[in-house]
């Protein structure tokens, strides 16, 4: 087990949990469990599993296998009472195009049973928060897709959820409206809310998330806060250097723990460090004497992209490419 599920303060808790799509295996037994208060991230490329987990933890889509609770509650027997009390922001939008912001509000809270002066309030409420009072009264089809986000997110909070699930809750979305996203999601985490988070934007999972899983074709590779990982896997810097592959091991001979891995993409050589000044020096020296041409060279802060490059081989782009879309 990566985590201790048999905490008291864990609200969400999977043991080998496994998802067939018929002679397709979408999850591959991954444990985990999520602490009440804080965001819990499933990162990793398109078809790696995430949304097929948080479908199941949503009661829309059966547990092939294995353990599921949500609330200490099975999801298999008892998935009303935890819908219930549960936010779901689904990847693909799913409002009435045809009726206003408003309308589309009351016509979900009306789903539970929130009495008419009651779902008004919390419309009224959720209006304001999302910075859609302008809008109210506009149809749907007529928003942009970033109100439209703004939208789903206010909706999934009407029933003042214990749990906000959120898949891909900002694909497709231009810079400032993921932005102003971001900024409405970490106002509900500072309020308490607890949020399982599906993405594959590595800002998304940085900027938001408490601890994640590094997720890979069904499997869990690693789990940790995004601070810890890359420390853990990268160091601070990643050194790019334009240069032949055939000049790897005569720059890296004998660097040992001055380097923590490097990888090659195409003709990229990145080169992991916890000392990028030092790393520069030597390896711009060695390149010098022994007349080794490098073409481009730059040092940047490490990040979750790095994490996922060395425990995979392939950056998050290229796993999307080969990904089947689960």
């Amino acid at each position: 087990m990566r985590t201790g599920n048999n905490n008291q303060n864990n609200i969400i808790c999977a043991e080998n949990l496994v998802k067939n799509f018929s002679d397709f295996e979408a999850v591959r037994g991954v444990s985990f469990a999520v602490k009440a208060g804080e965001c819990f991230g499933l990162l990793g490329p398109n078809g790696a599993g995430k949304t097929s987990i948080v479908k199941m933890v949503y009661g829309f889509s059966p547990v092939s296998k294995g353990s599921l609770l949500v609330f200490g509650k099975d999801v298999m027997k008892e998935a009303r009472r935890i819908k219930a009390r549960l936010g779901v922001v689904p990847q693909e939008d799913n409002l009435d195009p045809e009726l206003s912001v408003w309308d589309n509000l009351m016509v979900y809270a009306g789903y539970f049973r929130i009495n008419r002066q009651e779902a008004e309030q919390r419309a009224d409420e959720v209006i304001e928060f999302m910075e859609l009072r302008d809008k109210a009264k506009m149809a749907v089809n007529s928003l942009s897709g970033g109100l439209k986000r703004r939208l789903t997110l206010g909706r999934a909070l009407l029933n003042q959820p214990e749990i906000l699930i959120l898949d891909e809750p900002t694909t497709g979305l231009d810079p400032y409206a993921r932005h102003m996203m971001w900024q409405r999601l970490r106002r509900l985490k500072e309020s308490g809310t607890t949020m399982l988070l599906t993405t594959h934007y590595l800002e998304e999972a940085s900027q938001l998330c408490d601890r994640l899983v590094i997720l890979y074709k069904g499997r869990i590779l690693e789990e940790g806060s995004p601070e810890v990982l890359v420390d853990q896997y990268v160091g601070k810097e990643a050194l790019e250097l334009e240069v032949g592959s055939y000049y790897t091991n005569q720059l890296l001979e004998g660097i040992g723990e001055l380097a923590k891995g490097h990888q090659r993409i195409g003709d990229l050589l990145v080169v992991f460090t916890s000392d990028g000044e030092r790393l520069v020096r030597t390896i711009s020296g060695r390149a010098a004497a022994s007349g080794i041409p490098i073409n481009n060279r730059r040092l940047r802060p490490s990040n979750l992209e790095d994490v996922f490059l060395k425990l995979t081989g392939a950056t998050l782009r290229e796993s999307e490419n080969e990904s089947k879309g689960w």
